[in-house]
């Protein structure tokens, strides 16, 4: 007996394949392999003069020093968040529910200048820190905030799906055998999510590597002090130095890189997990 293909809403596996491949290829493949192609005209010499000087390693440091604090913030008070927006019921749970995708909705560059607003020494919060010798904006304490600013959705839109599927009756059983509340959090709530929070720490952190927008305003941008690697970039192309810039790019798009692929592995790990 002839048996007729299925019918299918999309083309063959081998158009969709191909539609996938061209289009990845034009908008990701191509310009990133422009990084590459230009840095390989640099002798490593050069490269490494560039990637590793005072101005630049310092910047490193600001940008991963704040990105790691953000993210370890954002995994802590992000799970809270979360708990409350799936276990509580409350009046306005819905608008804070919206509140928390607010930082993905507005533009980066009204978020820095909004929270230069608020955390400078004339700010409506500044302003009470100042006399206390604290120093907020133009600090990578101002930079820690704006990255986790922009990085709690994050965190809360990985662990939140999780939290919602978890089967009460594991807590239950574990409170009718005479575990504790925080015996139950520790040993049997936690690691369910702890590959969601592991995944929305990778995520948040490769968010904030790249931030530049909320970030450019907050951080006062002083060479060795609050000086972020995206700036660098942008200053060496305003100078023209294209082989710069593209070195130091092609640094970040390393780490980045590496960011995503930890993605991946730990949402595999999630998966299997939540599967068995």
């Amino acid at each position: 007996m002839r048996k007729f293909r299925e019918p299918s809403v999309l083309p063959g596996f081998g158009i969709t394949l191909g539609i996938t491949l061209t289009y990845l290829a034009l908008i990701v493949l191509i310009p990133l392999s422009g990084l590459f192609i230009t840095t390989a005209g640099v002798s490593f010499d050069e490269f490494w003069k560039t990637v590793t000087s005072a101005r630049v390693i310092s910047a490193y440091r600001v940008s991963f020093g704040a990105s790691f604090a953000a993210a370890f913030i954002n995994v802590f008070f992000g799970l809270i968040v979360t708990w409350v927006l799936v276990r509580y019921k409350f009046p306005g749970k819905r608008i804070m529910d919206a509140m928390v995708d607010l930082p993905f909705a507005l533009p980066t560059a009204v978020a820095g200048i909004a929270l230069t607003a608020l955390y400078a020494p004339q700010g409506w919060i500044g302003r009470y820190f100042e006399p206390l010798g604290v120093k907020i904006a133009f600090t990578p304490f101002g930079i820690t905030i704006a990255l986790v600013f922009v990085g709690l959705p994050f965190v809360v839109r990985t662990v939140q799906p999780v939290l919602e599927d978890m089967n009460r009756e594991y807590e239950e059983a574990a409170v009718s055998l005479g575990a504790t509340r925080w015996q139950t959090f520790f040993y049997v709530i936690l690691p369910e999510l702890t590959p969601a929070l592991m995944t929305g720490f990778a995520m948040a952190l490769a968010r904030a590597l790249g931030e530049y927008g909320s970030v450019i305003f907050i951080a006062g941008n002083m060479p060795g002090v609050s000086e972020i690697v995206p700036l660098i970039i942008i200053t060496k192309l305003e100078q023209f130095d294209y082989t710069g810039a593209t070195s130091i790019a092609v640094v970040m798009l390393m780490a980045s890189f590496v960011m995503l692929f930890a993605i991946n592995l730990l949402q595999t790990w999630s998966r299997k997990r939540r599967d068995e």
